[in-house]
């Protein structure tokens, strides 16, 4: 998943003009993840030194015009959803680590589901009409109850802390915006409605990700210092 999302990433660029080298992308969004299953193996250090050092490098032969940019974008696509998605993985990785993720997930999806709910049937006031024009204040406060209740969920599920998972589930929904919006801004910016058309109508896995990247990030060290 994290792999197409970074094609998809490419090809958006691409519509607004900027040439990234999917290539360098794709590895380090493999270098990250795959460190994040296996954290101890040591070679992390030397797997960016090259993406950086051979992608910058490759910018020297290319005849596309704005290369620094071009670069800039490779490497941070690659880095955004790499990381992202590789916090998951590490999620994982702790000893409750199921629930956690699950937590992230059942949250996220809860506070989507009211947000798109509560906003249709009773959104007036907008939120952010500059990235996404649909948002409204209502939704917002509507998420915050799905994520709390996804949380809850989660929390009788798995026998978690309540006030630890309920303060997080409350959190999961403003993660989750800025997550949504910043794709939104970076897809405006370039003109187009979705990530691409792998799923007719619903876009394509970056835009069924964007929230999870900002919320991956949050839930991983909110477990980590507070669960």
């Amino acid at each position: 998943i994290a792999l197409i999302a970074g094609w998809e990433f490419g090809q958006m660029m691409a519509t607004g003009g900027h040439q990234t080298t999917p290539l360098f992308t794709l590895a380090l969004i493999a270098v990250l993840i795959y460190t994040s299953y296996q954290p101890d193996s040591g070679w992390l250090n030397f797997a960016l030194t090259a993406i950086l050092l051979l992608s910058l490098a490759w910018q020297l032969f290319s005849t596309a015009p704005g290369p620094t940019v071009n670069w800039a974008l490779t490497i941070a696509g690659g880095l955004y959803i790499g990381w992202g998605l590789g916090h998951l993985v590490a999620l994982r990785q702790r000893p409750d680590g199921l629930a956690w993720v699950w937590l992230a997930l059942v949250a996220t999806w809860g506070a989507d589901t009211l947000a798109y709910f509560v906003g249709r049937s009773v959104g007036r006031h907008k939120l952010w009409p500059r990235h996404s024009p649909k948002k409204t204040w209502e939704g917002l406060i509507g998420s915050i109850f799905g994520g709390v209740l996804g949380a809850a969920l989660v929390t009788l599920l798995f026998g978690m802390n309540w006030g630890v998972t309920l303060v997080i589930g409350a959190i999961v929904p403003i993660a989750g915006l800025f997550g949504d919006l910043s794709i939104s801004m970076m897809k405006r910016e370039v003109g187009v409605k979705d990530s691409s058309n792998l799923f007719p109508g619903h876009g394509g896995f970056l835009d069924r990700i964007d929230s999870l990247l900002f919320v991956s990030l949050v839930v991983f060290y909110y477990a980590l210092w507070v669960g």
